[in-house]
């Protein structure tokens, strides 16, 4: 007898973030959870083994993303893909364009919700043959953006204008030249956008990746400004400085990062 339920297998290298996958599945009717995976390795042996139905598959993860996770389980065995990731619009407009469906970190229960109706919707009309070609499709498109090298800036050499923040259920866009400072905040990073403050799934170092180094500067390990948005800067303490943006907010201007203020005259 056919089992009813989609047999549905985690892969995420962060156990917070499996721990909520878990907990959303579990309030989502036919659904079986088969197990869960902590890095890509074990990503490929489990689903060769068990072939599960739906994977979560996060984008990024230490030594094999997702990306190669799906290329090292061949055509052959792929199961339907949700992605979870906290790409910025590039990727998702990317994952659009081959009906792949994504969930944004954090993950916000309805938008999971529908995200396993719709892989349950492809499961029952698509064929295999279907799914696995829009996989493909994704893959060497992702092989042909990263072939040229890993560098700081994205994969396609565009810095992105805006930035997907994905927050109380809505899911909308941070035009980039209108963030004032940016702060570190656990497994996030803290966005200050006109008195107003988001959060994005990212680290710091990601983060300054993607930025032009001509308008953002870091500060501090847990600090960067938008030079526009800089009034001042005043001698500290111990050969360090305060920023002081123009609403007035201060920030400590590291002596491991003021060499770079230094080399644009700004100290």
């Amino acid at each position: 007898m056919t089992d009813p339920n989609m047999r549905v297998l985690i892969i995420d290298d962060e156990p917070v973030a499996r721990q909520r996958l878990r907990r959303l599945l579990g309030e989502i009717g036919g659904v079986q959870l088969i197990g869960e995976c902590k890095n890509g390795r074990e990503a490929v042996a489990r689903i060769l083994t068990d072939r599960p139905d739906l994977v979560l598959l996060d984008v990024r993860m230490p030594a094999m993303d997702g990306f190669e996770v799906l290329r090292q389980v061949g055509e052959d065995a792929l199961p339907i893909v949700v992605f979870v990731t906290a790409f910025d619009e590039h990727a998702t407009a990317a994952f659009d364009v081959h009906a792949l469906d994504y969930v944004v970190k954090p993950v916000e229960p309805s938008r999971l919700k529908t995200a396993v109706e719709r892989a349950r919707k492809q499961l029952a009309m698509e064929s295999t043959v279907q799914r696995h070609e829009r996989l493909l499709d994704l893959l060497r498109e992702h092989s042909a953006e990263s072939s040229p090298g890993e560098g700081a800036a994205p994969s396609n050499g565009k810095r992105p204008q805006r930035l997907l923040i994905n927050e109380d259920g809505r899911r909308f866009f941070v035009a980039v030249s209108d963030i004032d400072w940016i702060e570190a905040y656990g497994n996030y990073v803290r966005l200050h956008v006109n008195g107003k403050t988001h959060l994005l799934r990212a680290t710091m170092t990601r983060v300054e990746s993607s930025l032009d180094p001509a308008q953002f500067g870091r500060i501090h390990r847990s600090s960067i400004v938008n030079l526009l948005s800089v009034r001042e800067i005043q001698p500290w303490f111990s050969g360090e400085h305060l920023v002081i943006l123009k609403d007035g907010t201060k920030l400590k201007l590291s002596r491991n990062y003021r060499e770079r203020f230094q080399e644009q005259g700004m100290l």
